[in-house]
């Protein structure tokens, strides 16, 4: 069992044009490398727009595979998007990553109220608790 901190981020089209997100996640996460699901857990992170003010945070439960000698995996659940001048929106995303060290990552989805988004980013995960589990 591991905790992962360590900062994201992302360029993004959401509304009518591309922006770019910075922030950071916590990600608790059983790896087990030689099981089919090697990687289960789940991770929390908020992150602050450059250009159109406000943020998002999100919740998201995530498997994983080894894969040629790397961890490939999916995400998906809940969001928050705030805004500096309007009520924040809900919305849920699903996504695509792999851990080569760092994990890039795709993620689309939609918020209510500003429609779909696609993001592609990186988050570089840095261990800082592990724990045995039996």
């Amino acid at each position: 069992m591991y905790l992962w901190l360590g900062p994201t981020g992302s360029a993004g089209w959401i509304g009518s044009g591309w922006d770019s997100i910075f922030g950071g996640d916590a990600t608790v996460v059983r790896v087990r490398e030689r099981e089919t699901l090697g990687a289960i857990g789940g991770t929390f992170g908020a992150a602050r727009w450059t250009e159109r003010g406000g943020g998002r945070a999100w919740l998201d439960l995530l498997a994983g595979t080894p894969a040629f000698g790397h961890m490939f995996g999916v995400s998906a659940g809940p969001l928050l998007e705030m805004n500096d001048i309007r009520h924040s929106a809900i919305g849920g995303s699903i996504g695509l990553w792999a851990f080569v060290g760092i994990t890039p990552y795709v993620r689309v989805g939609a918020v209510d109220g500003l429609g779909e988004f696609a993001e592609v980013g990186v988050h570089i995960a840095l261990p800082v608790l592990r724990r045995r589990v039996h």
